[in-house]
């Protein structure tokens, strides 16, 4: 499990004395944490892997964000920081699919459910989430599934 795998890390990285990292697991165990809070009260993922990469996604999403946003304003040291935070990060997420297999996994679920305009956008990202959501960046994969349904 991947919470297993942090925690893990988490212990490795305190005895190597690297207070970097050691910040940035501490962030993610926090991030996690606060997240089961909120499935306490609403709709849990069926798995407690797919919760936990979704909530890795989301913070690589924001870091990546901040660092856009740090690099126009000139802060490069800001922008260090948090390209440090991803790396830490990334280290727990599944393999990402590439473009190619990513558009192979578009194509398939095209052709599986006819779908032949962008009427049809919104059950293909459905069932694009459902089969590979843990493997795939969902903005990038919008973008591909609008420009294949056109």
């Amino acid at each position: 499990m991947i919470r297993d795998d942090i925690k893990a890390a988490l212990v490795t990285s305190m005895k190597a004395g690297d207070k970097a990292g050691t910040a940035a697991i501490r962030l993610i165990q926090a991030a996690i944490k606060n997240r089961d809070i909120e499935a306490r009260t609403g709709k849990a993922p069926d798995s407690d892997d797919a919760l936990v990469v979704e909530v890795l996604q989301k913070m690589v999403k924001q870091r990546r964000e901040s660092i856009e946003l740090y690099r126009k304003g000139n802060r490069e040291e800001l922008a260090a920081a948090e390209e440090a935070e991803v790396a830490v990060i990334e280290r727990f997420l599944p393999q990402q699919l590439s473009d190619a297999e990513t558009a192979a996994a578009i194509d398939a679920i095209k052709a599986e459910l006819s779908a032949t305009g962008l009427k049809d956008m919104g059950r293909v990202m459905a069932e694009l989430k459902a089969r590979h959501g843990s493997v795939i960046d969902m903005g990038k994969a919008s973008a591909a599934v609008k420009a294949a349904l056109s």
